[in-house]
């Protein structure tokens, strides 16, 4: 018998300008759960089970919309229209120079003060025959946090019962316009409350190169390899073995916040970019995506003063792994492009799956 998938949608609260917004419940038959908000098509829980079967909630997120409008380190949010920074929020495009929301120092991040993850999506819950999910829709208005161009955007959140969420993005755009979207949720495997660390997660990062970055975290200069530095995951390392070490580049970050150059023989496949292991509670997760990029990010801004779902948010008590084109891609030529353009359809996915040894 083929086990059972599942979908509900319940109230989550409003907005502090009153918009109603909903809160949707995937299941599979495994037991796995996840929860949407269509504020900022936010993954709120991510429960998944352990070595022994046992559910428990892997993910940073708060209980009620209320704190997401708040300032918020991003928690779970569909991030756009740029993942990652831009420096001094500029760029041209075809000569024309444009001007977007700086709200990272002199930088720009994440799409804006008011980008993507501070949106209320439209969204619909669907049932198919191996899969449930919640597809959402955006309309970003020419001239958003500086941006040019009318984007209609479309993400689906994807369950299925070989405990895998898939993330699938399009859109399109009446100028051209940059697009790099992602996911930003933050992942703590052990899936216990309160002052739990990441350190002791073993990640794998499919990557032979990474790309430095300035005081500001623009990238300077090319990718470098990362033989020899504390940036190697080519084989599953403990996140705390080398955090800590005399580095410049962990100095810059306060920690990792880098973007690692996947290795991708074919451009555009999806591919295992990372695997994600702890060891105490056997959980793993493997991230596969069609993106050139990742972003690893370990909770260094995290410092208790945010609580929810009965935890506390300690310092680097959650991993991001955010699956992206490079930062400041705009300004660097050699760097994969992101500029969409009428007619063309900016297309991606990336695929979280879950299991347990």
């Amino acid at each position: 018998m083929m086990k059972t998938l599942h979908i509900s949608e319940a109230p989550f609260g409003a907005t502090q300008a009153g918009v109603p917004v909903k809160l949707f419940t995937m299941e599979n038959g495994n037991g796995m759960k996840v929860k949407v908000t269509n504020y900022g098509g936010i993954i709120t829980e991510l429960h998944v089970p352990d070595r022994d079967g046992k559910l428990a909630d892997v993910t940073h997120g708060f209980d009620s919309v209320t704190p997401y409008e708040g300032d918020v380190p991003y928690f779970g949010a569909l991030i756009g229209r740029y993942g990652n920074r831009i420096a001094n929020g500029r760029f041209s495009i075809d000569g024309k120079e444009y001007q977007l929301d700086v709200n990272n120092g002199a930088n720009h991040l994440h799409g804006g003060a008011q980008g993507f993850h501070k949106q209320v999506w439209k969204a619909k819950a669907f049932t198919r025959a191996d899969e449930v999910g919640v597809a959402l829709q955006y309309t970003s208005a020419d001239g958003e946090m500086g941006y040019p161009g009318k984007l209609q955007v479309e993400v689906e959140y994807q369950l299925n019962n070989a405990n895998e969420l898939k993330v699938v993005y399009r859109a399109t755009t009446d100028k051209a316009t940059l697009v790099n979207l992602t996911q930003h949720a933050y992942f703590n495997l052990s899936g216990v409350a309160e002052k739990d660390s990441i350190l002791g997660h073993q990640l794998q990062i499919c990557a032979d190169r990474y790309t430095p970055v300035d005081a500001g975290l623009i990238p300077v200069g090319g990718p470098v390899a990362v033989a020899g530095t504390p940036f190697d995951f080519r084989k599953s390392q403990a996140i705390g073995s080398r955090i800590g070490v005399d580095d410049e580049q962990l100095r810059r970050g306060l920690g990792y916040d880098h973007n690692w150059v996947l290795n991708k023989p074919v451009p555009g496949l999806l591919a295992l970019a990372a695997t994600l292991r702890d060891p105490a509670s056997g959980r793993v997760l493997e991230l596969y995506t069609r993106e050139p990029g990742l972003q690893f990010y370990s909770g260094n801004f995290l410092d208790g003063t945010l609580k929810g779902k009965g935890r506390t948010y300690a310092y680097r008590s959650g991993i991001c792994l955010e699956p992206q084109h490079f930062p400041d891609s705009p300004n660097r030529a050699d760097f994969p492009p992101t500029v969409l353009r009428p007619g063309e359809t900016y297309a991606t996915e990336s695929l979280y799956r879950f299991s347990a040894a």
